[in-house]
């Protein structure tokens, strides 16, 4: 339409609903969804038409109605907090306790936060939810203090949480209502991925917060993607490594090598580091071996509840094998990488016979821990007796795994699966000699 010298231009905007539809509704009903499906066409950018879709329709309010279940459980004290031991391997000690969020529904029990949290988590009552779990933590620590009880909390803090303008002063109003506590106590676990989203505020919220005596932790390391600007920019105490990566050390040369390198880039940075996903006596002896003495994971203790820790203190005792292992020598890195690559050999081999891959595992020229005996091996412990020992056990179990994967491919492959623990006899047999050129023996 002119109108003088301006143009004007008249736009449209359609909600569309159907009838009839699965569930029983009436033409107030069929308004109401056509007039919430016209307005989404506007939210689209107008003059346009949207399609009511009934599905989506019930999850949406199936969501509304899980964040008011959440919003009553916080009011009528559902959640409760359990704590998981973290520790020194070498020397036993307790150094504090990560705090975990469970909901003790009173219809289905106790509740794993994988459960409730994703449901919250771009709502604001994930911000208030996580205000009360750092009040609950600065609560626990002072009574555990009136029992004789030192025991630093970590707290997870998200990232909606923490980039709230005023979350300084947040954390100063709850600190002040625990004025016996030392702030010092109190660890803040930021996941390495929530930093992503703002690296400068956080970095400043970090700097904030630590001069009023605060720690921090960036946890998750290693699965994020500006680990060494992360290391630059924030101040935090300590890196968390990822449980993945630690669970997968013994039998991945990648994880391992992952887990090497986050602890060399913490040594360059002096940060501390601490091990999560410790499983078995196994993982904790490999992190010694690495130089990492701080854990926690099932192998050390699972969350328990806060009045549970004083009892679990009195008869943990860390496994007889951590005791005196020392770290590996940096020089022999390369052999403790390339025995993990010979197990994940050995590993790929069984996986073939199982019928699980179709490819052959490296032939003897293209495996690193023949790479490295060839090399650095022979220069540092060329001499030695146990690298003689090493060299011809590593070539035997090279020709029998040749012999048995050729015994399969010409059709025997049953009569070569039964000399598989053949194979598995000589991989062990390498370890007291490798253990010897270590060091560690």
């Amino acid at each position: 339409i002119e109108v003088g010298e301006l143009d004007l231009e008249v736009y449209t905007s359609h909600g569309v609903t159907f009838y009839p539809q699965d569930d029983d509704i009436d033409a107030d009903q069929l308004l109401r969804q056509a007039d919430q499906a016209m307005y989404q066409a506007k939210l689209a950018g107008k003059g346009r038409f949207h399609l009511f879709d009934a599905e989506q329709d019930r999850n949406v309010r199936g969501h509304h109605e899980s964040i008011d279940r959440i919003r009553r459980a916080l009011e009528e004290r559902e959640f409760v907090l359990y704590y998981q031991p973290k520790v020194n391997t070498r020397t036993g000690a307790l150094i504090g306790v990560e705090a975990l969020i469970r909901w003790q529904h009173p219809e289905r029990g106790l509740l794993a936060p994988a459960v409730f949290l994703p449901v919250i988590e771009d709502h604001p009552l994930s911000i208030e939810i996580g205000e009360w779990v750092i009040d609950s933590a600065l609560s626990q620590i002072r009574h555990w203090r009136e029992a004789g009880l030192h025991i630093p909390i970590s707290v997870n803090v998200g990232a909606r949480q923490l980039l709230q303008k005023d979350f300084t002063a947040s954390l100063r109003r709850i600190l002040a209502r625990y004025p016996e506590t030392q702030p010092g106590d109190l660890n803040i676990e930021v996941l390495e991925t929530s930093a992503l989203e703002d690296l400068a505020q956080v970095s400043r919220i970090i700097d904030e917060c630590r001069n009023i005596g605060v720690r921090f932790s960036l946890d998750d390391f290693g699965t994020g993607y500006s680990s060494l600007t992360y290391l630059k920019r924030l101040s935090v105490d300590q890196l968390k490594v990822d449980q993945s990566f630690v669970r997968g050390m013994l039998d991945d040369p990648d994880d391992l090598a992952i887990l090497g390198g986050v602890l060399s880039l913490a040594e360059a940075f002096s940060r501390d580091v601490i091990a999560e996903g410790v499983e078995t006596v196994a993982h904790g002896a490999m992190l010694l071996q690495l130089g990492c003495e701080l854990a926690q994971g099932y192998g050390i203790a699972r969350p328990m509840p806060a009045e549970n820790i004083p009892g679990w203190i009195q008869v943990w005792r860390p496994d007889p094998a951590w005791s005196n292992l020392p770290p590996i020598r940096r020089d022999d890195l390369p052999l403790l990488f390339a025995s993990i690559e010979h197990r994940a050999w050995i590993a790929a081999i069984d996986a073939m016979f199982r019928g699980e891959r179709e490819t052959l595992p490296l032939i003897h020229h293209h495996c690193r821990f023949s790479t490295w005996l060839e090399t650095e091996g022979r220069k540092l412990h060329g001499d030695h007796p146990a690298f003689q020992l090493v060299t011809l056990l590593h070539q035997e179990t090279h020709a029998l795994a040749k012999e048995l994967c050729s015994e399969k491919e010409h059709g025997h492959a049953e009569e070569a699966r039964v000399r598989l623990p053949e194979l598995h006899d000589l991989y062990r047999a390498l370890a007291e000699p490798i253990q010897k050129l270590s060091g560690v023996g």
